[in-house]
């Protein structure tokens, strides 16, 4: 169903399905600049490669700056022994590659819609290939929870990175303990402040960073391999095995650390659309899996030679001259980190927005020529100012290590349940082989998932929380649009009806362009009834404008539009754009003028409909659920900002809805 600009407000209904999205976990702004250019997506080339070090691998790049320590600090009442760390160690490395290696880069990534990768766009798919609406809206729910828990996770990265990174300090100058919090919480908000500008200049440096950092730590830690080999022996999974069947308990535990040690798998997948699959595979396969696991081995080799590296494993590997560059370094690699989850975070939002899950939000382009590249000031604050909280709460990354996990778990057991859906009605897996792959997958990131929760009274209730009232919000103001939507059908006159008694009226047409927007192509714009009703006039050329969201990442410029004429002077109008544009209105409409339709943006006219919504006599929503829903339609952005509609050329005409 299409969605009227004016009624219900907030928003786009998706034109083919309810949930069709495509997700991300960085925006184009990053990856735009990262890149430098415009290089084909899924071209093997130095450009490409230099964007995925710089964007995809921020967030799992930084890990061992905290995953190893947190893992080890759960067993650490007793010195750790040589095969308690040579356990810990394997388990690390088995979960990169089941859940990495495997799950993301060789079997996730082939699912692709139109090119665009993340949870939302698995979402799309799998309704697409819904068998029932039952299915279909199950999807749907599976989908956004997936991306309210991407939020929790949004929150938690950019505390526990840059904590973690300056905590470094301790190490090199250990009277820097009090200037810790600090300085982390000046990078935030420098960080935070700095965003409305766009990323175009340290986009550029994000690429040839990534590359020291992820050749740094790769060479720290394959001097320590190599000194002390027998660290190679976690390589094999037995290890792993031995260490879950001796600590029981405890191994279960420890599993909610060693999780940390993926988080940022799904960005592999989501950023897909920037650069595609190839590009992406082969920085993982080549240089960032063997650069991460020489790390997390040479840091194991270290605790069991030097068993007080326990402290901070990571910045002790190096000599001491080194620890204060690998400091900067490592501050530099979590801001990229933050900054690939902050720009992924204005990227959810529009995907939601544009398909009726959230309200209208403000959405700044930052670089002219790059759709991608946008700022939304309301998730800008709301980030910053709960990364602060998160961070002055907890006040280091161990602590915070309590509050991450959850997200991370839920977002991969959402992912399974949907490439299930799929890889078996849309690649034609068997049904063996879907459940047994992603089942098995599913089983595994449910204990994962399990582990985690065992940290909700320490702080996992934060992105747990955070989930529920995001999901709550987005359902609320889905359902809301819904009903308002029906509302508005119930009300309305069809279109051909008042196009067919239109000559035999006494309406008065005047000079002008008149521009309606509508939801529903074949009914009365309730805004054109409203002028009638009041100004008692009709222009003598009228368009009816109906805005589509499709479910795939952007509308080709051939069927971006279609014109059909109803009368002398009257026109329908359909635009189409994908999850991943933000609608320029006038913009748009100028095409019409090499499609044989006169239109001067300088004289037209936009009628939109100023709602104000109060509650029904008998409610048809839960009155929790109403009150949500009341309070986003009173905050939306307006229908003239969103459509980027020149607000001297705007007519509101206010009408009062129950709901």
């Amino acid at each position: 169903m299409s969605r009227d600009a004016g009624a219900p407000p907030g928003g786009i209904q998706p034109a083919a399905s309810l949930g069709a999205a495509g997700g991300r976990l960085a925006s184009r702004s990053a990856v735009g600049d990262a890149r430098g250019g415009h290089a084909a997506r899924g071209s093997i080339g130095v450009a490409s490669l230099m964007g995925v070090l710089g964007v995809v691998y921020g967030d799992i790049g930084t890990s061992p700056l905290y995953a190893l320590k947190s893992t080890i600090s759960i067993i650490s009442e007793h010195s750790p022994t040589q095969w308690e760390v040579v356990g810990i160690e394997s388990l690390i490395f088995w979960s990169l590659i089941l859940i990495v290696t495997i799950k993301y880069v060789l079997l996730v990534m082939r699912a692709d819609n139109g090119g665009e990768g993340g949870i939302l766009a698995l979402m799309a798919l799998a309704q697409r290939v819904a068998t029932n609406n039952r299915m279909h809206a199950l999807m749907g729910l599976v989908g956004i929870i997936g991306a309210c828990l991407f939020f929790g996770d949004g929150t938690i990265t950019p505390a526990i990175s840059v904590l973690s990174a300056v905590e470094g300090l301790e190490v090199s100058i250990p009277s820097a303990r009090e200037v810790v919090l600090p300085i982390a919480v000046g990078v935030i908000v420098a960080l935070f402040s700095l965003q409305w500008r766009g990323t175009g200049s340290v986009g550029r440096i994000f690429g040839p960073i990534m590359v020291l950092w992820f050749g740094s730590i790769g060479v720290l830690g394959g001097i320590e391999v190599v000194r002390h080999p027998f660290i190679l022996t976690a390589l094999l999974p037995h290890h792993a095995a031995i260490f879950i069947w001796y600590h029981g308990w405890i191994a279960f535990v420890a599993l909610g650390a060693v999780v940390l040690s993926v988080t940022g798998a799904e960005a592999l997948y989501a950023d897909m659309g920037h650069f595609g699959a190839p590009p992406i595979r082969l920085a993982w396969l080549v240089f960032v899996l063997p650069s991460l696991a020489l790390n997390y081995l040479g840091q194991g080799a270290l605790i069991i030679t030097h068993p007080e590296a326990i402290a901070n494993p990571f910045f002790l590997l190096g000599p001491h001259w080194l620890r204060l560059p690998m400091v900067l370094l490592a501050t530099a690699a979590t801001v990229i980190a933050s900054q690939a989850m902050i720009t992924g975070a204005y990227s959810i939002a529009r995907q939601t927005v544009q398909l009726g899950y959230l309200p209208r939000m403000r959405v700044s382009h930052t670089n002219p020529n790059e759709e991608g590249q946008i700022y939304v000031p309301q998730i800008n604050w709301a980030l910053m100012v709960g990364v602060l909280l998160l961070v002055l709460v907890f006040r280091s990354s161990d602590a915070l290590a309590s509050a991450y996990g959850i997200a991370v778990t839920g977002t991969f057991m959402c992912t399974c349940v949907l490439a299930m859906v799929v890889f078996r009605r849309q690649y034609g897996w068997s049904r063996f082989a879907a459940v047994t792959v992603f089942g098995g997958f599913f089983l595994m990131d449910t204990v994962f998932f399990a582990a985690n929760a065992l940290k909700i009274p320490q702080g996992g209730w934060v992105p747990v929380l955070l989930g529920i009232v995001l999901t709550a919000l987005m359902t609320s103001w889905k359902r809301g649009r819904e009903l308002l939507a029906l509302r508005w059908k119930q009300d309305s006159m069809p279109l051909a009806s008042f196009l067919a008694r239109l000559p035999q009226s006494r309406t008065v047409r005047v000079h002008g362009m008149a521009v309606f927007l509508t939801g529903n192509p074949d009914v009365v714009p309730a805004s054109l009834l409203h002028n009638l009703k009041h100004n008692k006039v009709l222009h003598d050329k009228v368009l009816f404008v109906t805005i589509q969201n499709l479910d795939q990442p952007e509308a080709g410029r051939l069927h971006r539009m279609s014109v059909e004429e109803l009368a002398p002077g009257i026109h329908r109008v359909t635009l189409r754009y994908g999850f991943m544009e933000s609608p320029n209105l006038p913009r748009a409409l100028e095409e019409l003028n090499g499609r044989g339709v006169a239109f001067d943006p300088m004289q037209a006219s936009y009628f939109v409909n100023r709602e104000v919504l109060v509650r029904a006599t008998i409610p048809r929503m839960p009155l929790w659920r109403l009150s949500l829903f009341l309070v986003m339609a009173r905050n939306a952005v307006t229908t003239t900002e969103f459509f980027r509609i020149p607000s001297d050329r705007v007519v509101e005409l206010g009408v009062r809805v129950a709901i």
